[in-house]
């Protein structure tokens, strides 16, 4: 058994706004930079494997809060949100010929206008995942995050997800011949003050 522990980029001036990032290369906000240089892993997954996804505010996330490169992972890329990247979700919501919905209406099957449904981004990261070899934290985008999570829970894209997604925290997973939920679940970054 392997350990995962998964980790949401800090935060872009587009997450700022409500834009939809996706596959966009949006750097990490100034303000961001300054307080996760101040925040560290915990000690219990400090030594183990460092990956992230090729965007930049991924990789900015990683080593700011590992103080070392990590891996570059493809399969982490966030979920393309095709002709919807750049807007806003509460303008895409309100356009009926949109075809935006809520989370909780998704499915596995739901696709962005030449983007990507969660049951493609799942295709991609089922293989990563069989290859891991030892603990590996990966910083990664919600897309992703929500992607794993629900495997874990055995969650449909249907309804109320029985997890929230926080920054600066460690979703913990454990990775046999299946994906399961560890515990516990939500571990956070600590202050590099408290680590030393």
């Amino acid at each position: 058994m392997n350990r995962l522990a998964l980790i949401r980029h800090g935060q872009t001036v587009w997450n700022r706004a409500g834009r939809i990032q996706g596959h966009r290369d949006i750097p990490l906000e100034p303000e961001t930079v300054k307080d996760l240089a101040g925040l560290t892993l915990p000690p219990d997954w400090q030594h183990a494997a460092l990956v992230s996804s090729p965007l930049q505010r991924a990789v900015q996330t990683a080593e700011l809060i590992a103080d070392r490169s990590p891996v570059i992972e493809p399969a982490l890329l966030e979920m393309d949100y095709g002709d919807w990247e750049g807007k806003r979700g509460i303008d895409l919501y309100a356009d009926p010929d949109s075809g935006f919905k809520h989370l909780p209406d998704w499915g596995w099957d739901y696709q962005p206008p030449n983007g990507e449904s969660p049951a493609q981004v799942w295709s991609r990261l089922s293989p990563w995942l069989q290859s891991l070899t030892a603990d590996t934290v990966a910083v990664c985008h919600i897309g992703v995050m929500r992607t794993l999570l629900a495997v874990a829970f055995d969650w449909p894209f249907r309804g109320e997800p029985p997890f929230t997604i926080k920054r600066n925290s460690l979703y913990c997973l454990q990775v046999t011949d299946k994906l399961s939920v560890a515990e516990p679940l939500r571990v956070r970054l600590i202050s590099r003050d408290t680590n030393n």
